[in-house]
């Protein structure tokens, strides 16, 4: 097994990429040449085995797969996740409930955020039109909704192998890596169903599913995360997450060749 990340997030990581190659044959893969010659030249040092792709690049994956590389998240996984359109799109179809979420500010205050940020980065808290960011990806408004915390779900497979519940009293953003406080969650019946209903249309590996906790104990979908960082798991949970993952990429390596991509059920 390969774990394909960029140089910068490779080191921010090491901890992490530790224990993948603990707990598996796993060889690390610095590459940061995302050129039509860079994914080629990257196609034969990846030939013929499994890549934990750690990597926010949507065509690259998908041209990687086009060459026969198999990839865990697949491409359409990177694709939608890195897009919070394409998510908000998603939770729709499947009927799961998520904020409401519009291409331009209908109502102030609003939260605007890029398209494809990730980490609580490139996301305003909006008084104005005057106060639109100016920002490189298409821009993204939802309402601001009133809620207890948020949530990320780990689902690795078909399993959510954890939770953890993320507040501030801060900020509106309660991300860990930020500084918000977060303590060991566990799901309600009807918030797995949702969870995996959402994982079974992706058809995904690993990938972190994110949900807003409003204090009458409704829950709104909002982002989903891949690459879906660790650290809050690590700090609330006993399980090894590394081990978990490289058990299951070791199943279905087993049953033989991966599952061929499918579409949202």
């Amino acid at each position: 097994m390969k774990l394909l990340y960029e140089t910068d997030d490779a080191k921010r990581n090491q901890g992490f990429i530790d224990e993948l190659e603990r707990f598996g044959d796993a060889a690390l893969v610095s590459w940061d040449d995302w050129s039509e010659d860079g994914l080629a030249m990257l196609v034969d040092k990846l030939h013929d085995d499994t890549v934990l792709f750690r990597v926010r690049r949507p065509a690259a994956a998908r041209f990687l797969e086009d060459h026969g590389i198999c990839l865990v998240n697949r491409a359409e996984v990177n694709r939608i996740a890195n897009d919070k359109w394409q998510c908000y799109q998603l939770f729709l179809l499947l009927g799961v409930p998520t904020v409401p979420t519009y291409r331009e500010a209908l109502e102030f205050p609003c939260i605007a955020k890029t398209t494809d940020g990730h980490g609580g980065s490139e996301v305003w808290l909006m008084d104005s039109t005057e106060e639109l960011p100016e920002a490189s990806s298409p821009l993204i408004f939802q309402p601001v909704v009133e809620h207890l915390a948020d949530v990320r779900a780990y689902v690795i497979g078909t399993e959510v192998v954890g939770a953890v519940k993320r507040s501030s009293g801060q900020s509106f953003k309660a991300n860990y890596s930020l500084g918000g406080a977060i303590e060991k969650f566990t799901l309600t019946a009807v918030q797995e169903k949702d969870v995996l209903r959402i994982a079974r249309a992706l058809n995904s590996d690993y990938i972190g599913i994110d949900f807003l906790l409003l204090g009458d104990g409704r829950h709104l979908f909002n982002e989903i995360e891949d690459p879906v960082g660790a650290r809050s798991f690590y700090e609330t949970h006993d399980e090894n997450i590394a081990e978990l993952l490289v058990e299951h990429i070791r199943k279905l390596e087993k049953h033989g060749p991966f599952r061929q991509e499918e579409g949202p059920k």
